[in-house]
């Protein structure tokens, strides 16, 4: 059993999908949740009564948003680096302003969130820091240059922090998931089943049929299971890896 007990725990995007699985493994396991999303705020509400936990929000396609973030946080033993967007264009042409938002975003955010966290975790000589970066850190697809990139610089930063760290008791790896199960995906799922008078199982096979071998989702809550895992004393010797959660996606 991996106890995270009296341990101080950031997720950001954590009010729905990947991130709020992740929140809930890791209450599970006793740590102090500090949750960071969009959302309705009655459903917020109700999320942090059922995890005890803080929620605060700033706006983490700026510097500025992120340092506040972490101000407001106070002390973090884990940052998980997990909020992000998703926009599908060619190349030539994709907007501008999309391209700055994902790279923001997902990038430049995961940055600014490490850079101020660290201080605290290498005082303590202890810290975990998960970035939750995607199969599409490791592999591209068609017009998606933005999400790609960024996930690929999210791994690059992943090594880094790593190495930087490496003697300070202070962790950092990636975790890249292929076909998660969240809410928007299975709104894919039933858009298909409708769209092609099949049933939402058939549906399931032709998404996931194209990448993933395994012809299986994996959950938000699997992540946080290897997050979990990543935090624990095991894992002290963990760091500067990228884990595959892809069904085999990746090693085609």
């Amino acid at each position: 059993m991996v106890d995270l007990s009296g341990k101080r725990a950031l997720i950001t995007g954590s009010t729905s999908g990947i991130g709020l699985g992740i929140a809930r493994v890791l209450h599970a396991k006793g740590a102090h949740i500090i949750l960071n999303g969009f959302g309705d705020e009655a459903e917020i509400v109700k999320i942090q009564k059922e995890l005890n936990a803080d929620y605060i929000n700033t706006d983490l396609s700026s510097e500025q948003g992120v340092i506040d973030l972490i101000k407001q946080t106070g002390d973090v033993d884990i940052l998980v680096n997990n909020a992000g967007i998703q926009h599908t264009s060619p190349i030539e042409n994709f907007p501008s302003d999309k391209w700055n938002l994902i790279m923001n975003l997902m990038l430049s955010a995961p940055f600014f969130a490490t850079k101020a966290a660290l201080p605290s975790m290498k005082s303590k000589g202890w810290g975990r820091i998960i970035n939750i970066a995607s199969v599409h850190g490791l592999v591209a697809s068609p017009f998606k240059s933005a999400y790609v990139s960024a996930k690929h610089g999210v791994i690059g930063l992943t090594k880094v922090t790593a190495l930087e760290n490496a003697e300070a008791g202070v962790t950092c790896n990636a975790i890249c998931p292929g076909w998660v199960l969240t809410p928007l995906v299975q709104k894919q799922i039933d858009a298909i089943a409708e769209k092609e008078g099949i049933s939402n199982d058939e549906a399931r096979v032709i998404l996931l049929s194209e990448k993933e071998p395994t012809l299986d989702f994996t959950t938000p809550e699997d992540i946080g299971e290897m997050v979990a895992f990543l935090c624990s004393d095991a894992a002290r010797n963990i760091t500067g890896s990228a884990y595959t959660m892809d069904g085999a996606w990746s090693a085609r």
